[in-house]
């Protein structure tokens, strides 16, 4: 028997770089690597309800990102 198999799924999944881990979860961190957003100056050209459109975004994560883009300084386009 096999000591460890890796879900094939994990392979289309995995997001690089720390972005924002911790912060917000998977689904959201992938919906922004799929919009290529990976900074906080690149999420400030987004609008709080152009957000809410991607897959993965409640309004959960959005009040957790506020917070985290309001404590280094940037926010959402107005």
């Amino acid at each position: 028997m096999a000591k460890y198999l890796k879900p094939f799924c994990s392979d289309c999944h995995e997001v690089s770089g720390d972005f924002l881990k911790g912060v917000v979860a998977m689904p959201a961190r992938r919906a922004l690597q799929k919009e290529k957003i990976d900074s906080l100056e690149k999420l400030s050209d987004y609008t709080e309800k152009e957000i809410l459109q991607f897959h993965g975004f409640g309004k959960n994560s959005v009040k957790k990102l506020k917070v985290y883009m309001n404590h280094h300084h940037f926010s959402f386009k107005p």
